[in-house]
């Protein structure tokens, strides 16, 4: 890995865990053990660096998304694998809420140009169960599933985030995977 790329993944983990504003040059620099002058030969600003992170999140989540549609192509099973994120990044989850969501509220909070290519982690996700709602049949409703799951789970990452609490969490990854099964006609 790059020295570049070790600024991007620890930008990614300071902006998900102190917020993008929160996070300063000097923080970023120290995490990867650089100096500020090395660190400006790769990123000129904090909006450069924002967006590679942007763009690393979203080819880690077509990576993810492709790797899950490659494991068997169920896509009851590929939805299943969605809500299960809850579980998997619990922990992160309970400590900084979600990744996409809480990156997407700061930079709309701050009216932040960026805010627009953070959404399209969102349209990924929504595009690709949309898909996957429409290969279990349900074509005329896919995307309005779709987004209904994609709040659901906003929503339950958001009170896991503020209540830290496994049993509800558990409950509505067990419930969200019952009401997606019920959708297939």
């Amino acid at each position: 890995m790059s020295k570049r790329d070790d600024i991007v993944t620890a930008a990614d983990r300071l902006f998900y865990e102190q917020g993008f504003e929160a996070t300063s040059f000097a923080d970023i620099a120290g995490a990867v053990g650089i100096s500020r002058g090395n660190f400006y030969y790769h990123f000129k600003t904090k909006d450069e660096i924002l967006d590679a992170v942007i763009a690393a999140r979203l080819r880690d989540r077509k990576t993810l998304l492709s790797d899950w549609d490659m494991q068997d192509g169920d896509p009851l099973s590929n939805i299943r694998r969605f809500i299960d994120i809850l579980i998997v990044n619990g922990d992160k989850i309970k400590h900084f809420g979600c990744p996409l969501g809480t990156l997407s509220s700061e930079l709309a909070k701050l009216n932040h140009p960026a805010q627009k290519d953070a959404n399209a982690l969102f349209t990924l996700f929504r595009d690709w169960l949309s898909q996957q709602f429409s290969a279990l049949g349900c074509a005329d409703k896919s995307d309005e599933l779709a987004m209904h799951l994609l709040a659901r789970s906003q929503g339950v990452a958001t009170l896991a985030n503020a209540f830290r609490d496994d049993a509800f969490i558990r409950q509505e990854v067990e419930d969200m995977a019952q009401w997606a099964a019920d959708q297939i006609p």
